[in-house]
């Protein structure tokens, strides 16, 4: 009898060793998934992003991301005076392939957790340049040259109401 209670206890003890031991690991494993991870411009310097949510469908295919027609909701009615901001940005897209990279009007500064840019949002509105000239297209880094390339009259800038969800992503250059 007390031989079946020993091992009883025995039992009890190591099944609730093993189901401890199994939450343990659960919680201190953290899931990890595999995302592009995408490269564009802010203000002359290399930012990287991940795109997961877009509101037109033909993009969202073309950069395996999420369809959410909703995001559309987020676009102001305009005309919009200048001053009155949103929760979108501009991001700049290149659909005619003169140049890779996006071109983002404002990310997080400092990158991380301690950003102090109040103007940041992982929530973008696509404008689309494109060269009058292709032959002439140069690379452009910053909001700054591409509205300067707008004024001398090498590219237009068309404003879309597509909304992109486009989080910039902290790195460091050295890794």
């Amino acid at each position: 009898m007390m031989r079946q209670c020993f091992l009883g206890l025995v039992s009890v003890f190591l099944l609730a060793s093993c189901s401890l031991h199994s939450i343990q690991d659960t919680k201190s494993q953290q899931a990890t998934i595999s995302m592009p991870l995408l490269h564009g411009w802010h203000e002359g310097k290399e930012v990287r992003y991940i795109t997961t949510d877009v509101s037109d469908q033909a993009v969202a295919k073309a950069k395996n991301a999420n369809y959410a027609p909703r995001l559309r909701d987020a676009v102001p009615h305009y005309p919009k005076p200048p001053q009155v901001k949103t929760v979108l940005e501009r991001v700049y897209a290149f659909p005619n392939q003169e140049q890779a990279w996006s071109v983002f009007a404002s990310v997080p500064e400092p990158l991380g957790y301690e950003s102090q840019n109040t103007h940041y949002s992982p929530l973008w509105l696509m404008y689309v340049v494109v060269w009058k000239d292709p032959s002439k297209a140069k690379e452009l880094t910053s909001e700054e040259a591409i509205l300067t390339a707008e004024d001398q009259g090498m590219v237009t800038i068309e404003r879309t109401d597509i909304v992109l969800n486009c989080p910039v992503i902290p790195f460091s250059l050295v890794d």
